[in-house]
């Protein structure tokens, strides 16, 4: 089997232009799949359930609308922390609100449940040519690919605030050095909406930088097969995600 994943942004509610964008992108690759993995939060799940709650909130209601167009899998995460007597009835519960091609439970965590997860989707696919050579394993360029491993360190070391204010822009992708001395040269801009948030990135006498840096450049190293020479820099543009240009930089483009 081809199969192509495509994770879209979470379907949240929107409270500037940015998310707005991030919310739109998620709903519009609805119309060009094959199957729709609704990734679930047990937990959060299992509490209402508990409490005698109703399963859905207006934002999964809301998300149903939409999905269920599609055929529909579910797979409800964080097995490893959910009492196993509550994980049938919430599904039953689910099952009673949306109909779906399959449930299952999974821990992105542990990896426990993804194997099967993977088969259920291939279940569902429709036959036809491969869209992609066998060896083609992504169509991002390296530089995104580069811009994206530096967000993920943030997201990964910051406070819960700083990541969704957070892009990174590559200035400079340096390949000069590439074949002569092994080297890749990047520069890149970490853009945040407020001094508070540069502090924070930047830490105490530059700590929070160095470390999302080293972590960065290593992964990269993976990724490039090669040295790799890394400088970030802080930047503060007020409301970016709230002007055109920020979407741009975000990778979204304003819809009219």
């Amino acid at each position: 089997m081809q199969l192509i994943l495509l994770d879209t942004p979470g379907v949240h509610t929107a409270w500037n232009e940015l998310n707005r964008a991030m919310v739109q992108a998620a709903i519009a690759a609805i119309a060009d799949v094959d199957v729709v993995v609704w990734l679930v939060d047990m937990t959060v799940l299992a509490r209402r359930a508990e409490a005698g709650e109703a399963i859905f909130d207006a934002e999964d209601e809301a998300l149903i609308a939409q999905i269920r167009r599609r055929p529909v899998v579910l797979a409800a995460n964080k097995m490893d922390v959910v009492p196993k007597p509550l994980v049938l009835p919430v599904i039953d519960a689910v099952r009673a609100r949306i109909e779906l091609a399959a449930a299952v439970p999974i821990s992105a965590l542990t990896g426990d449940g993804v194997p099967q997860l993977i088969d259920a989707i291939a279940e569902r696919l429709p036959e036809h040519p491969a869209l992609y050579p066998a060896d083609q394993w992504t169509q991002l360029s390296e530089k995104f690919l580069v811009s994206e491993i530096i967000r993920e360190k943030i997201f990964h070391l910051t406070e819960q605030e700083v990541p969704y204010s957070t892009a990174v822009e590559v200035v400079k992708f340096d390949e000069t050095e590439r074949e002569s001395n092994n080297i890749v040269r990047i520069f890149a801009d970490v853009i945040v909406e407020r001094p508070s948030q540069k502090g924070i990135l930047i830490g105490r006498g530059g700590e929070m930088m160095k470390r999302i840096g080293t972590l960065a450049r290593k992964e990269i190293q993976t990724l490039l097969d090669c040295r790799v020479h890394l400088e970030l820099f802080v930047k503060v543009e007020h409301n970016w995600t709230r002007s055109a240009l920020g979407l741009k930089k975000a990778g979204y483009e304003e819809k009219s």
